[in-house]
């Protein structure tokens, strides 16, 4: 069952200015139960070393606990489960940090939203990680921006535009809980939109030209 406890962090709305995606990752350490952009770049440098196989989703499941422990394990650290300043420095000597998904995370934010508001483009972030959560969907961030048929900007080819500061600040709100959608699995834009079946879907809310729905 892919229900996830998300941590939900406050934050501000207005904010528009996103940190470098190199900037720290910090310090604090990752446990089980957490979802944040933090655990999701321990789930990319866990994967590149061979102890991390599911989807990249950022949250800190029963897959991403054993896989600490086995990478803790061969290193000689403590096999807490606990991705702490040891667990994480270890990670970075041998994998430094790519943040390949969250650029991918930014850049359907960028695509499909960069016109809307910044509470607006989070949503979308949001979205992609509700179905994450969801049995609807594959249970990989990649792979939902992927699936074919999805996403307009995917098939259209805007999904390769270079994404903004602001849609890397989205991307990371989204990552670290927020969501302004209440859950909603979709979303469309009702002056362009097309399909029967998305215009049926009752309306969760509507932010700027997209209206989601569940």
């Amino acid at each position: 069952m892919k229900k996830l406890s998300a941590l939900i962090l406050s934050c501000t709305f207005a904010l528009g200015v996103a940190f470098a995606p190199d900037e720290a990752s910090a310090a604090q350490a990752l446990s089980k139960g957490m979802q944040s952009e933090h655990v999701l770049q321990l789930q990319e440098q866990l994967a590149t070393l061979g102890y991390f196989k599911a989807g990249f989703t950022g949250y800190f499941g029963s897959i991403t606990d054993s896989a600490v422990k086995r990478f803790q394990r061969d290193y000689g650290l403590a096999v807490d489960g606990v991705a702490g300043p040891a667990t994480q420095a270890k990670l970075n000597a041998l994998s430094p940090a790519r943040h390949t998904t969250l650029e991918q995370l930014a850049r359907i934010i960028y695509a499909e939203a960069r016109g809307e508001s910044f509470e607006g483009q989070v949503a979308v972030g949001a979205v992609v990680l509700n179905r994450v959560q969801s049995n609807e969907f594959p249970s990989s961030i990649p792979k939902i921006i992927m699936q074919p048929g999805q996403f307009t900007a995917v098939q259209d080819g805007q999904y390769y535009l270079t994404p903004n500061k602001t849609a890397y600040a989205a991307a990371r709100q989204a990552l670290n809980g927020v969501d302004p959608t209440h859950g909603s699995l979709y979303y469309y834009n009702p002056k362009i939109a097309t399909s029967k079946w998305s215009m049926a879907r009752p309306a969760v809310l509507t932010l700027g030209r997209h209206t989601f729905t569940n």
